[in-house]
């Protein structure tokens, strides 16, 4: 079978936008007070008419405006615009006839009804219209709302209906009616069955804007009272039918034809055999005829009138839900939706599939649901094109699977417990913001979706947002209010991390929260990351980044309340972060406030593999479209990025990492030669426990600890096969790294079968990702992202996006040069600067000792750093902070390990390269992220090259501090730091005029 239909996607939501764009808004209600009084029965007309588009989820509700005579009523059609008269048979100064055709002269295309109260009066009004042309259309009006929304709905159908069916295949219904009494009475039928009916089909795994536009897809209903007027719409609208309802009586050839309807429907099935017809008549004799068609026939007299058509909607049009049968008309089984359908099928009797699809009752039914995409490229199938009844229902179940998936695809929907759909990839529970991590993930599945560049360039790839739940900041409100937590901000409390997190865990959750949250995890049993999403957190400009904590779950436990309790227990963790120390200064930094911060809580699934007790991705890592640090012949646009075996925590927090440029991805300076490699390879990954979680109290003496993470040596899980896919092996005999993985050598990471031998187009992909990120977010992007490889269940490989947010970039344009001549002035110089700035009101430098540091120490000299940052605050003074390694890093011997209230007052960073710690230049971190985005210049003193800082002359000033391995300085005067965006360069120039500082032996000790 050579037909395909696995390039479906959804009908167009966007179409969706651009359905009944032209709207009855205004309406000119005319009629002498009497009637007027009649119509309004105990309550505004108006009123009734916003009852019944509220009551039917349908848009704005149009306004009515009232007159009372001739005269007024002209007086309002010469300052508004209206989209439709509405006239009653007695108006003062003139009768409703010369009314109608006074207006008619001004306002030709203006439509005009008339409404009548007195059935026993209608044949004279008839003939009156017939003459005199001046009324469009006679109803008779019987005190119910329901006429007047139909006659809207029926005059807005006509408006849009050529636009809507060409655009989007929106489907026609045909009514086929002279008799006003008889039309009036079925267009309010009609018009509910078909509103009720779509809306109680689409309401399924579609949030509230999707549901909206699917009642724009609707089918229309349009209105011929002769034979003629109905074999034009015939014609124009065939392509879109979904069916003809018709009389038998009406006109045809200027008179009155006894079959009329016959003639019309045996037309119509001689062409078009598959579609529904109905005949309504009230000529009994005919039945036998009509059905030899073949049509259903309904007795307009019949006093179960309504409820025989809404029959006919459900079993001839396919509403409501799917009645699969045997061809012997047993039931067996119903379906209410697709997923239903979807379980329903693999069970589904041979016998009862074949009869169905002979009959096109699948097509039928998915046009009734307004998908009608998927039922045009679904009707052309035949029973004969398949190999079996079997091959059948799996093209089916696949077809639906693809289809549920891709409709909700990039769509946030909004979570509802009774029809929670585990395949929906992004949902949200209660009211409030996503916030800005969850906003960038909404943002980035929305744009995949719209954009199938990545999918169509990269076909063996599934490129996904992880499925995603998000609790919005509703929740986080509700707990803080509910227990008054928000009293731990009082700012003369100087209160611990610990004592923070301690009253958050003791404190009462939620009920609504926690319930909703027991029928997720009952649906899923993938581990869960539970992610911060705060109101600033990934800002264009202050991203917050790494702030707040994320808490692996295995979601492994038998037992759904343990899991549940392990769920809540992190979700509180994640709230309780806003209150700690570090984001609170960061946030006083940016000129925040904590009491304006909010918390969504993002629950994702993990990417990854699980071996034996660990869950881990293959691959995971950082792309930025812009690289600060460019060496020989890379650009800085082309971006950089960093990748790790196992989670990200080893990247995001600057751990041993493979830095590559995407451009040219076996271009790795770091692993030059042999001995490189072996120093620089990543030797430990971290990976997800599934059979243990921690205990409350571990969570609160162990804050900064990831206790559901374990932290594994390479050299220890060779029989992992990621660590197989992805190392070479070291022979120490013959010095040489081969890349293939061998047990009789050692394990080195090197990623070759990637990077070197295509294996897994992972360059290429980040090099687009990045590029198309850019152009999305209009600004450089830093782009976090996991890897898994296939295996014997994933025979595809999939790159999950899990965080998209644009990158703190120093504007460069600022005019600062630095002149050759004053660099031997200066006692400190570098080529690899971040920033731009002429710096004039630093006086204070903090710096590590290269005399007492320690390697070993770091750990003791952030908690140094953390003591001397603390006198400056409220001082409104920053300082140069100089130490070396990598600033921020989580790994002890790469870097000095401070985090952000350790240095909340520092104006210029300085990290200097030495032999002790082997580090690459930050910026793959959350640390530095947050660094550039606060506009501090960050600057790279080399030991290669012209970089330089002097220490000995610094040595020469007193100290107005001085600790075990820092010494602080503060100079009299400001000292000058010069930092050039456009050249990468920074110099550090003396005070002027400078003075030389008495030496004093009494130097204060902080121990």
């Amino acid at each position: 079978m050579n037909k395909s239909i696995h390039t479906m996607h959804d009908p167009f939501f966007k179409i969706y936008h651009e359905l009944m764009a032209r709207k009855v808004e205004n309406i000119l209600l005319v009629s002498c007070p009497y009637d007027a009084f009649i119509m309004e029965e105990e309550g505004r007309l108006s009123t009734r008419i916003i009852s019944e588009y509220k009551g039917l989820n349908l848009s704005k509700p149009p306004m009515l405006t009232w007159v009372s005579s001739a005269s007024e009523a002209f007086e309002k059609l010469a300052n508004r615009k209206f989209d439709l008269i509405i006239a009653m048979p007695s108006l003062d100064e003139m009768n409703v006839y010369e009314f109608g055709a006074e207006v008619k002269k001004e306002y030709a295309d203006l439509p005009i009804f008339m409404l009548i109260h007195n059935t026993a009066d209608l044949q004279r009004y008839i003939m009156s219209h017939e003459s005199e042309g001046a009324i469009d259309r006679i109803y008779i009006w019987g005190g119910n709302a329901d006429l007047l929304l139909a006659i809207i709905k029926n005059l807005e159908d006509k408006m849009n209906v050529t636009f809507d069916t060409e655009n989007a295949n929106v489907r026609v219904i045909i009514l086929v009616e002279d008799s006003p009494y008889h039309f009036s009475s079925f267009l309010p039928v009609l018009y509910k069955e078909i509103v009720m009916q779509t809306q109680s089909v689409i309401d399924d795994s579609i949030n509230e804007e999707h549901r909206l536009l699917r009642m724009r897809a609707r089918p229309k209903v349009l209105l011929a009272r002769t034979y003629e007027e109905a074999l034009a719409l015939y014609n124009t609208h065939k392509p879109y039918l979904l069916s003809v309802f018709s009389d038998m009586r009406f006109p045809k050839g200027g008179k009155v034809y006894e079959k009329a309807g016959y003639d019309l429907l045996k037309k119509i099935k001689s062409e078009m055999p598959e579609l529904p017809l109905l005949t309504l008549s009230t000529e009994e004799q005919i039945r036998e005829e009509v059905t030899r068609i073949p049509s259903v026939f309904i007795n307009k007299n019949s006093i179960s009138l309504h409820e025989r058509i809404r029959k006919f909607f459900t079993d001839s049009l396919g509403f409501g839900p799917f009645i699969f049968k045997m061809p012997s008309g047993e039931e067996i089984a119903r379906a209410n939706n697709l997923r239903t359908m979807e379980k329903l099928l693999g069970d589904i009797p041979d016998e009862s599939m074949c009869y169905h699809a002979q009959n096109n009752d699948f097509s039928r039914w998915l046009m009734a649901r307004s998908e009608i995409d998927f039922a045009i490229k679904l009707k052309p199938y035949k029973v004969s094109d398949f190999s079996s009844a079997m091959a059948m229902k799996k093209f089916l179940i696949d077809s639906i699977r693809q289809r549920r998936r891709g409709s909700s695809k990039g769509v946030v929907i909004n979570f509802d417990a009774e029809k929670f759909d585990s395949d929906t990839d992004f949902m949200k529970f209660g009211k409030g913001s996503l916030g800005g991590k969850a906003r960038g993930l909404a943002f980035m599945a929305s744009q995949l979706k719209k954009e199938t560049y990545l999918s169509d360039t990269f076909p063996d790839v599934e490129i996904n947002i992880p499925k995603t739940f998000v609790l919005a900041t509703e929740g986080f409100t509700s707990f803080v209010e509910d227990n008054n937590l928000s009293v731990l901000l009082d700012a003369d409390k100087d209160l611990s991390d610990e004592y923070i997190v301690e009253h958050f865990i003791e404190a009462q959750f939620p009920g609504w929260l926690k319930t909703n949250l027991e029928c997720y995890l009952r649906h899923v049993n993938f581990p869960i990351a539970v992610r911060s999403s705060s109101l600033f957190e990934d800002a264009h400009y202050q991203p917050f980044a790494g702030l707040y904590k994320t808490y692996m779950l295995p979601n492994a436990d038998p037992s759904l309340e343990k899991r549940l309790e392990q769920l809540v227990l992190a979700i509180k963790l994640v709230y309780a972060s806003t209150y700690l120390k570090a984001p609170r200064s960061y946030a006083k930094s940016t000129m925040h406030r904590t009491e304006d911060e909010e918390m969504a809580v993002i629950l994702q699934e993990v990417t990854g593999h699980r071996y034996e007790n660990y869950f881990y991705p293959a691959i995971s890592g950082v792309a930025q479209s812009y690289n600060f640090y460019p060496i020989s012949h890379l650009k800085s646009e082309e971006g950089i990025t960093y990748i790790a075996l196992g989670l990200g925590k080893i990247v995001m927090e600057g751990g041993k990492t493979l830095r590559f440029c995407p451009k040219y991805p076996q271009f790795l300076p770091q692993f030059s030669v042999v001995p490189d490699i072996l120093e620089n390879s990543q030797k430990i990954f971290y990976a997800l426990k599934m059979d243990t979680f921690p205990e409350n109290h571990q969570f609160i003496n162990q804050i900064n600890d990831d206790l559901t993470l374990e932290r594994v040596e390479i050299n220890s899980a060779t029989d992992h096969p990621m660590v197989q896919a992805l190392c070479s092996t070291f022979h120490v005999q013959d010095n040489k790294i081969r890349d293939s993985f061998s047990k009789r050598g050692f394990p080195i990471l090197t990623f070759a079968h990637i990077l070197k031998h295509n294996s897994f187009p992972l360059a290429k992909i980040l090099e687009e990702v990045t590029r198309i990120g850019s152009k999305w977010m209009g600004t450089s992007v830093e782009i976090e992202f996991a890897v898994k490889l296939p295996d014997a269940n994933t025979p595809k490989p999939q790159l999950s996006l899990l965080q998209i947010r644009p990158m703190g970039r120093y504007k460069q344009n600022l005019g600062v040069e630095i002149d050759t001549k004053d660099v031997p002035k200066g006692f400190c110089y570098s080529c690899m600067s971040l920033g731009n700035g002429d710096y004039k009101d630093i006086s204070d430098i903090i710096y590590v000792d290269p005399a007492t540091f320690n390697p070993s120490k770091t750990v003791e000299i952030a908690g140094e750093i953390n003591r001397i940052n603390s006198m400056f605050n409220d001082t409104g003074k920053k300082y140069v902070l100089i130490g070396p390694g990598r600033w921020g890093s989580s790994d002890r011997w790469l870097g000095i390990p401070v985090v952000w209230n350790d240095i909340s007052n520092v104006g210029v960073m300085v990290e200097t390269t030495i032999e002790s710690i082997k580090a690459d230049p930050s910026q793959g971190s959350h640390f530095f992220q947050n660094i550039t985005s606060l506009g501090i210049s960050y600057i790279t003193v080399s030991e290669k090259g012209d970089d330089f800082i002097n220490y000995d002359w610094l040595g020469t000033h007193e100290c107005t501090t001085q600790t075990t391995y820092l010494k602080h300085i503060s100079f009299e005067r400001p000292f000058r730091v010069l930092v050039d965006g456009k050249t990468s360069q920074a110099l550090f120039l003396p005070p002027e005029p400078e003075e030389a500082p008495e030496r004093m032996d009494d130097i204060p000790v902080i121990n």
